[in-house]
């Protein structure tokens, strides 16, 4: 039963969906500000959800399987990813051997997701924003890896995320030294990428080509891609402070930190142009790789 409680409602599904459409909200609410609007009111993202469960969702004859299943095999990937990070954050004794690894693997599923069901749709425009998925993931996976590899290094080659937590509880969080900073860095520009957030919004740029990836979806499976983006916005910064702020997890400093990553996250992208996909491949590739890849250098010389 504690294991279904863990997965399903805390710190899992449940808590999951709800602190990603809190901070969904957030987002749309700092937005608003800087733009001199008044913004939503905090339960409409759980009212934009209800709503689409109830809209018809309309399946393309092409590949209808597919179609359908692709946003779910995204979902619950995420899910299962949020709930391992929020266990070990919980318990972090009770983490299990290579869960880092495994939480990696995960987070790649939603972005795969969609390529998959934006190529089954075969529409043009999806088409188009399936291909800028795929290069924008190859872009941001090598910086992120060479972030979290600086952390397995810093923390004695551990690859079990609850012993990363424990090392910075013994030694201090990894963002206070050069390594640690530097990682957190080229980790933060590929979360946002991840996150789908501006400047790398160039896979659903709505201006452009009409959504892209999300251009044919409705319904149901337009809300659980929603969802997929609200457990995402739940699951990444948990994962920034695992990785570089783990000294204190107690439950106020835990939630300062997630509202101050948030907002970082909201300013960037608020503050920022979209870039074209030849621009983001040149960003990651250049200046955040060789970001990256100097945390890995100065953490193996024990910097």
């Amino acid at each position: 039963m504690k294991i279904i409680f863990n997965y399903l409602i805390f710190p899992g599904l449940f808590t999951a969906i709800c602190v990603g459409l809190l901070a969904g909200w957030f987002d749309r609410k700092i937005s608003a500000r800087l733009q001199w609007r008044v913004g939503p009111p905090w339960y409409q993202n759980f009212i934009d959800i209800v709503k689409l469960f109830g809209k018809e969702t309309i399946i393309p004859r092409s590949s209808r399987w597919t179609f359908i299943l692709a946003p779910y095999l995204g979902f619950l990937s995420i899910v299962l990813a949020a709930a391992i990070l929020g266990k070990a954050m919980l318990s972090p004794l009770e983490s299990f051997y290579g869960d880092i690894i495994v939480i990696l693997y995960l987070l790649t599923m939603p972005a795969i997701s969609m390529i998959i069901g934006a190529s089954s749709s075969r529409n043009p425009l999806a088409s188009v924003g399936a291909s800028r998925e795929m290069k924008l993931v190859l872009g941001y996976e090598l910086p992120f890896v060479l972030s979290l590899i600086a952390v397995i290094i810093k923390c004695q080659g551990s690859i079990q995320l609850g012993s990363i937590i424990n090392y910075q509880i013994s030694f201090g969080s990894n963002i206070f030294s050069f390594s640690g900073i530097l990682a957190s860095i080229a980790a933060f520009f590929a979360m946002q990428a991840k996150l789908g957030l501006a400047p790398f919004d160039i896979s659903e740029a709505e201006q452009e080509i009409m959504a892209g990836t999300l251009i044919e979806y409705s319904g149901l499976l337009l809300a659980v891609y929603k969802l997929i983006k609200a457990v995402m916005l739940y699951a990444m910064p948990l994962l920034l402070i695992c990785l570089f702020m783990g000294k204190d997890l107690g439950w106020m400093l835990l939630i300062l930190k997630y509202i101050g990553i948030v907002l970082l996250i909201v300013l960037v992208k608020n503050t920022n142009p979209r870039m074209r996909i030849d621009q983001a491949l040149r960003f990651f590739w250049g200046p955040v790789t060789i970001v990256a890849a100097l945390s890995v250098i100065l953490a193996a010389v024990g910097l």
